[in-house]
Parts: structure tokens; sequence; C-alpha cells
């Protein structure tokens, strides 16, 4: 016979949902800051380049975008974090459809950020190859 998995975790403390996605959220808006200060630095890069760069609008547009995103997904993550409690069963409808589209943004997020790096390296590559 299976024992019953119990709510208790550690000595005796029960989990509390809230708490655990506050935390989650606080961990993912510090991976977000990473990202935000990779794209910084990569905006920094493309402003120096300027027009030599082949893709200079294009990097320009995907950078902005992508730094545009993190701003929403980091005013949902607050907005998650601070003013809805999961505990209160009337609050956890907008809860989950705010992670929902934080997610959705998280994704978008990623695949632009793939985009930039692979036009990045290349061209960064021919950049420091020509000037030589």
């Amino acid at each position: 016979m299976a024992a019953a998995i119990s709510p208790n975790i550690g000595f005796g403390k029960t989990l509390d949902a809230n708490r655990y996605a506050t935390k989650k959220t606080i961990a993912q808006g510090m991976l977000d800051i990473a990202l935000l200060t990779a794209n910084a630095s990569q905006l920094k890069y493309i402003l120096q380049v300027g027009e030599k760069h082949q893709f200079y609008t294009l990097m320009l547009t995907l950078i902005i975008v992508s730094i545009v995103l993190q701003i929403l997904i980091a005013i949902i993550g607050v907005f998650l974090g601070s003013a809805l409690n999961i505990n209160k069963e009337h609050e956890q409808n907008k809860a989950n459809c705010a992670n929902n589209i934080a997610l959705s943004l998280t994704v978008i997020t990623v695949a632009v950020n793939v985009v930039i790096s692979g036009f990045d390296i290349k061209e960064s590559q021919y950049i420091m190859n020509s000037d030589t």
C-alpha cells in the first residue's frame, strides 16, 4: 500500500504556494537582470559600430524589442509577486493569466535573443577580421 504524500516539507512546515511563487518570481527577475545587462552591452556595441555593421537596423530593432519585452515581463513579475496572493481563490485566475502572459513574452524574448546572438557573433568576427 502506497503512503500518502504529505504537504509537510521539512520540519513540519507546510508548503506556502504564494511564498514559493514570490521566490520564483524574484529568481526569475534576477535572471532577467542578467539578460537586460547583456542586451545593454549589445546595444552599446551596435551603437559604437554604427552603420558599419551590416545588420545595424535589424540588430538595433531586435535589441530594443528585447529590452521592451523584458521591461513588460518585469512589470508583470512585480504584479505577480506583490499584488496577487494565489492562496486567495478569487486571485488565482488573474495570477494564472498574468503568468501565462509572462511565459509567452519570455518565449518571444528568448527567440529574439537567439536571432540577436546569431547575427551579432558572425558580424563581430567579420568586423574584427576586417580591422587587421
